[in-house]
């Protein structure tokens, strides 16, 4: 799993690119984290395009960062879905939580 990030303003955008499962979710959450100490940070835009599959350790990575930026009324911003990892979120709530765009 590929992260690439930037940042504008509050904004915080990760490009995931692989496979976002139990073999990759512990470096993630730790990248995510790390970039996330910056309390400046209000949004969190995952871009999804690039996630070729994801599994329940990919959706606690998500739901992690989701308390994370709720604790400081931010807030978890999804894009570009695949038609799979759609499914996941769906199942799971996620879309109840985070915003899609």
């Amino acid at each position: 799993m590929e992260l690439r990030a930037a940042r504008r303003g509050a904004r915080l955008t990760v490009q995931l690119v692989g496979e976002l499962d139990h073999h990759s979710a512990e470096r993630v959450r730790s990248n995510l984290d790390h970039m996330l100490r910056d309390r400046t940070i209000m949004e969190l835009h995952l871009d999804m395009r690039g996630v070729s599959f994801m599994d329940s350790s990919g959706l606690g990575v998500v739901f992690g960062r989701y308390k994370t930026l709720r604790a400081r009324n931010g807030k978890v911003i999804l894009s570009n879905v695949s038609p799979f990892v759609d499914r996941v979120f769906r199942m799971s709530g996620v879309y109840k939580l985070c915003e899609r765009i």
